[in-house]
C-alpha cells in the first residue's frame, strides 16, 4: 500500500453537530467498523414527559437528549457526561444512565484492548486448508479497518467482512463459563475459561475478494520463553472483545 493511499485512509476532519464536536474520517468509507452513527433525536414535540421517569417538562424541568440513543430525558435522568468514542466525540457528551453504563464499559476497549491490537503480536498463521503455518505479525491497522498480517508474505483482512470467530483453547474445567457469550457473528463458537483452560489461538472466517465461499484463517500462539506468548494471549483476548463490538455495531 502506498504512503499516499495510507494517508488518505487515515485522514480526519473536525465536524460539529447538535450533539458536539466529532473527529471523523475524511472519507466516510474509511470509518472504523466499530463506530456508531449519531442517532436521530426524538423531536421535542413528541416528548412532553421524560422518557425515563415520566416527569412533565416545563420552564423549570428542561429537556435533554441522550447523545447515544437520541431519547428525551429530564436533567436528573440524563445528567452524566461520558466519553463516547464509538461516535468519535472529542469531549464527553451527555448520556442517559443506561447509555452511560454501556459507554463506560466500552471505554476499556478503546483505552486498553485497542492499543494491544494496534501493537500486534506474533502467531503461527494457517490459511484455508494449508498444512504449513507461517510465522507472521498480526496487528490492527491504524484506521481499525484491516487485520494486517506480515511475514514472508503479506495479507490484509477487512475487519467488517469477518463473519465467524472461534476462540481456540487447551485444557478443560467442568462448569467453566462461556467467554464467547454473544460474539454474535454467524458461526461463532464459545470457548471456555477457568480451571486449566487457556486461549491458544483463534479461527476467523471471511469472504475473500475474488474467491468463492469463505476463507478460514487460523492464528496459533507459539511456545517460547521471550514473552511473545503472553503478548499473543493478550492480543487474542483483545480481538475477542473487538469481535463482540463488531457485532454490536451491525446490530444497532
Amino acid at each position: 500500500m502506498s504512503s499516499e493511499v495510507a494517508a488518505r485512509r487515515d485522514a480526519k476532519k473536525l465536524v460539529r453537530s447538535a450533539s458536539g464536536l466529532r473527529m471523523v474520517p475524511e472519507h466516510r468509507a474509511f470509518g472504523s467498523p466499530f463506530g456508531l452513527e449519531e442517532p436521530q433525536w426524538v423531536p421535542d414535540k413528541e416528548c412532553p414527559r421524560c422518557m425515563q421517569c415520566g416527569a412533565k417538562f416545563d420552564f423549570l424541568t428542561r429537556k435533554h437528549h441522550c447523545r447515544r440513543c437520541g431519547k428525551c430525558f429530564c436533567d436528573k435522568c440524563c445528567s452524566q457526561k461520558v466519553a463516547l468514542r464509538r461516535m468519535c466525540f472529542v469531549d464527553p457528551v451527555r448520556q442517559c444512565a443506561q447509555c452511560a453504563l454501556v459507554s463506560l464499559r466500552e471505554a476499556e476497549f478503546f483505552d486498553k484492548q485497542l492499543k494491544v491490537l494496534l501493537s500486534g503480536a506474533t502467531f503461527l498463521v494457517t490459511f484455508g486448508n494449508s498444512e504449513k503455518p507461517e510465522t507472521m505479525v498480526c496487528r490492527l491497522s491504524n484506521n481499525q479497518r484491516f487485520l494486517l498480517l506480515d511475514g514472508s508474505s503479506r495479507h490484509e483482512v477487512e475487519i467488517a467482512r469477518i463473519c465467524a470467530v472461534q476462540m481456540l483453547t487447551e485444557g478443560f474445567c467442568p462448569g467453566a463459563k462461556d467467554i464467547c457469550t454473544r460474539t454474535g457473528l454467524p458461526g461463532s463458537q464459545p470457548a471456555s475459561e477457568g480451571g486449566n483452560a487457556r486461549a491458544t489461538g483463534m479461527s476467523l472466517q471471511y469472504p475473500a475478494p475474488g474467491a468463492e465461499g469463505v476463507t478460514q484463517l487460523k492464528l496459533t500462539a507459539g511456545e517460547d520463553a521471550n514473552g511473545s506468548r503472553r503478548q499473543a494471549t493478550a492480543w487474542l483476548a483483545a480481538m475477542h472483545k473487538a469481535a463482540k463490538l463488531l457485532y454490536e455495531s451491525r446490530d444497532q
